[in-house]
C-alpha cells in the first residue's frame, strides 16, 4: 500500500505564498477529491462507488472493517433496546459515527494506547475490550471499571479534552522505554475549544510525543452546533500553530479514515511526532439516549446525513466489488449478534457489585486513606 503523510494545508491553500509541507503522490492525486468533498480526503463516495484518490485497502482489511462496524452498530442498536429495559444505565450512543471511531483505531496495535471519550464505545470495542465488559461499564459495575491487563486503554473519558494532556504523557513514557508504540486520544468538536487540546497539541510537537489526536467533529456539542462555538471552519488547521502535521478526513468513510489514520500512526513509530486527525461526521443520535435532540436542532440540520450512512456506504462499496454477496452479509451479521447475545449472558451472570468496591481499581496499591475507607464500609455493611 502507498505510504503517505497527512499534510497541514488542504488543497485549496496550495494558492498561497506559503509553501506546504511535501506530500507524496497518495496526497497529490487526492486533491480534486479534497476539493469536491469540502477540503476532506475520501476514498469512496457515499453511494459507494471508489473516488479514485488513493489505493484502497486490500480486500481482507475493507471485510474486516465492514465487521468491526457491524459489531459496533449491533452493540448501538441494541444499547437503546437495554436502556429501554431496565438493563443498560445511560450511555452516549454513537450510531452513525462507525467510521470514525473503526477506521482509526484499526489502526492501531494491542500495543498502542486509546485514551476514549464517553462517546467511543466503538474504538474501544475495535481495539478489543470485550463487549461483555463494555456492557459491565455501561451498567455502573465495577465489572466494567477495569480493563484488560493485556489491552491499553483507558476508561471512558467523562470530562472534555482533559484526555488528551494524558495520551501525550503515555505516548511520552513510551518514547522513554524505547518503544515504537503510540497513544491515540479521542475528543469531539467541542472539546477542541478546551484549553487541554491546545496545551497537548503544543506539548506533543515541542517533544515530539507519538501520539496521534483524534478530533471527531461531529457538528454538535451536546446543544451547541459547531458553527455556534467556533468561526474555524477547517479544524485540523488548529495543528499548524503548533507546528504539526494535520489532515481533514471524510468521517464516514471507514476507507480513507483508515489509509491516513494508519500513516499518521506509522509516522509516529517512524519518531517524527504526532499529528491531528479531524474526521468529519455527524451525531445523528442524541446526546445521550436521555437526551431530546428535537429540543435543539431542526429537521433541516439533519438532511442529507442519512445518505451519507457510513455502515452502508461500505456496504455498497464491498457489493460493488464482488467482496460480499447477501448471503455472507448475512452470516456475518448473524455471528454479530450471536457475538452479542453470548456477551449479554456472561454480563447478565456478573454478580451484584458490593459497595466496598467502589474503591477498588483508584490505584495500584490502596492507599492508607482506602484502606480506611474500606474497613469503614465493611463495619457499616455488618452493623
Amino acid at each position: 500500500m502507498t505510504r503517505s503523510q497527512p499534510v497541514s494545508k488542504s488543497p485549496k491553500s496550495r494558492s498561497s505564498k506559503a509553501s506546504p509541507p511535501p506530500t507524496d503522490a497518495a496526497f497529490d492525486a487526492a486533491a480534486a477529491a479534497y476539493a469536491q468533498a469540502g477540503d476532506m480526503f475520501q476514498l469512496i463516495a457515499p453511494d459507494g462507488t471508489v473516488t479514485g484518490a488513493g489505493e484502497l485497502p486490500d480486500p481482507e482489511t475493507r471485510l474486516r472493517l465492514y465487521h468491526q462496524m457491524r459489531r459496533a452498530r449491533h452493540f448501538d442498536e441494541r444499547g437503546w433496546v437495554l436502556y429501554r429495559q431496565g438493563r443498560l444505565g445511560v450511555f452516549p450512543p454513537f450510531g452513525g459515527m462507525e467510521a470514525s471511531q473503526v477506521g482509526t483505531a484499526a489502526a492501531l496495535s494491542a500495543d498502542d494506547w486509546l485514551f476514549p471519550t464517553y462517546r467511543d464505545t466503538g474504538a474501544a470495542l475495535t481495539l478489543g475490550l470485550p463487549i461483555a465488559r463494555t456492557l459491565a461499564y455501561w451498567r455502573t459495575s465495577p465489572h466494567g471499571w477495569s480493563m484488560p491487563e493485556n489491552l491499553k486503554v483507558l476508561p471512558f473519558y467523562i470530562p472534555i479534552a482533559t484526555q488528551y494532556p494524558h495520551a501525550v504523557g503515555a505516548a511520552l513514557a513510551e518514547k522513554r522505554k524505547g518503544t515504537k508504540n503510540v497513544a491515540m486520544a479521542y475528543i469531539g468538536d467541542g472539546g477542541s475549544s478546551e484549553g487541554d487540546f491546545h496545551e497537548a497539541l503544543n506539548f506533543a510537537g515541542a517533544l515530539d510525543a507519538p501520539c496521534v489526536f483524534i478530533l471527531q467533529n461531529n457538528g454538535w456539542a451536546i446543544s451547541v452546533p459547531t458553527r455556534t462555538q467556533t468561526k474555524a471552519t477547517n479544524l485540523s488547521r488548529r495543528a499548524e500553530g503548533y507546528g504539526i502535521p494535520g489532515v481533514r478526513v471524510d468521517g464516514n468513510d471507514v476507507l480513507a479514515t483508515y489509509h491516513v489514520t494508519r500513516e499518521a500512526v506509522e509516522r509516529a513509530r517512524r519518531g517524527e511526532g504526532p499529528t491531528l486527525i479531524e474526521t468529519v461526521t455527524y451525531r445523528v443520535k442524541p446526546h445521550t439516549v436521555a437526551d431530546d435532540p428535537s429540543r435543539y436542532r431542526t429537521d433541516a440540520d439533519n438532511e442529507g446525513w442519512d445518505a451519507k450512512d457510513p455502515v452502508l456506504r461500505l456496504k455498497a462499496h464491498l457489493m460493488n466489488e464482488g467482496l460480499m454477496t447477501e448471503d455472507s452479509e448475512a452470516a456475518l451479521l448473524k455471528e454479530v449478534a450471536d457475538e452479542f447475545e453470548a456477551a449479554l449472558q456472561e454480563a447478565d451472570a456478573y454478580p451484584d457489585p458490593q459497595p466496598a468496591e467502589i474503591l477498588d481499581h483508584v490505584f495500584a496499591e490502596p492507599t492508607p486513606q482506602l484502606r480506611r475507607q474500606r474497613e469503614q464500609i465493611l463495619s457499616e455493611e455488618n452493623a
